[in-house]
């Protein structure tokens, strides 16, 4: 097995005070080392094709482009988008085995399980739909047009509802999971294109990235947005911590992770992580959050107790584009 590598290196949390922080402890070389997650959380190596296992370091190779992924519930299986063909690669995330292959346009973004683990929307943006593909009979059913550029998606804990994010129309689709259809489309006012999303956790709120360096808080039931946070540069993946407490964002532009406080809607911190942070999830209990460095080809866990950088954790490839954890997906 390749050896996990830590690179010593100063990090900083920028607070409305400068805080000093240590450097990262050495990272253990074995499997199940604390703070790398465990079996049930991967990210995808988009410059080599491939998708890793985080705790084993284990590879699944022969996956083209690949982009977005999402664990289901049961942690058995694992969706993997390709940027480049257009497919969604489905692996045994036990064994690491490719299993199917669905085939949904010219390129494939954003892809989430339901809750239920029966269904996945996967995110064609040249088409303008999301694809509806039913796990059990390993098959696309329906392809749902859901407007300009769609990139990505996130699901209600009941699962009945989908919310999509348009980046061509500066708005977020909702989908209706009974009926396949999309029902409303809710502007992001002040936003042209957003990127990605989250949910609060009393799923009154979307928090929603964009492509320009921007967070917007849409609130669901007027419609209107609640606030608007200047963050790092470019694009970026953002997370709902489980707990409730924080939110946190990427800059693939930049270097920096910027941590929000949920119920005050604030921003409480700006944490250097490494070179071009895209992908972001924490841990199901919301103790460890992860972030791919695309420039760095390195993940970096964070401590959420402290707001601190605990290790950089080498990855087997290149270009670490996103990340799925097995109870926030």
């Amino acid at each position: 097995m390749t050896r996990q590598c830590i690179h010593p290196r100063t990090t900083s949390l920028m607070l409305a005070t400068a805080l000093s922080v240590p450097l990262a402890a050495p990272l253990a070389a074995q499997a199940g080392s604390d703070g790398l997650g465990d079996n049930s959380t991967f990210v995808t190596l988009q410059g080599s094709d491939a998708v890793e296992q985080l705790d084993s370091g284990r590879v699944t190779s022969e996956l083209a482009k690949a982009h977005y992924a999402s664990i289901g519930p049961d942690g058995q299986t694992l969706l993997v988008t390709s940027i480049g063909t257009g497919e969604v690669f489905a692996v045994d995330a036990a064994t690491g085995e490719k299993t199917a292959t669905f085939d949904i346009g010219e390129t494939a973004q954003g892809v989430k399980i339901s809750p239920d683990g029966r269904h996945a929307l996967a995110i064609e943006p040249k088409k303008g739909i999301a694809a509806v593909i039913d796990l059990d009979a390993a098959e696309v059913i329906k392809e749902i047009p859901v407007g300009k550029a769609p990139h990505n998606a996130r699901f209600t804990a009941d699962g009945e509802r989908a919310y999509v994010t348009l980046q061509g129309e500066g708005a977020i689709a909702v989908i209706d999971m009974t009926s396949l259809e999309r029902v409303e489309a809710i502007p992001v006012a002040g936003m042209a294109q957003p990127h990605n999303l989250d949910l609060s956790d009393d799923e009154k709120r979307l928090w929603v990235r964009d492509f320009a360096g921007k967070v917007a808080v849409l609130d669901l039931d007027s419609g209107s947005v609640l606030d608007t946070f200047e963050v790092g540069p470019s694009h970026g993946g953002i997370d709902v911590i489980p707990g409730g407490k924080y939110v946190a964002t990427t800059a693939i532009g930049g270097t920096t992770v910027t941590v929000f406080d949920q119920d005050k809607r604030e921003k409480i911190a700006d944490i250097e992580v490494g070179k071009a942070p895209h992908g972001i999830r924490a841990s199901a209990d919301g103790k460890r959050l992860y972030v791919s460095l695309t420039g760095d080809a390195e993940v970096a866990v964070i401590d959420t107790a402290s707001m601190e950088v605990v290790r950089h954790a080498r990855t087997k490839g290149d270009f670490p584009f996103w990340i799925t954890v097995k109870g926030n997906p």
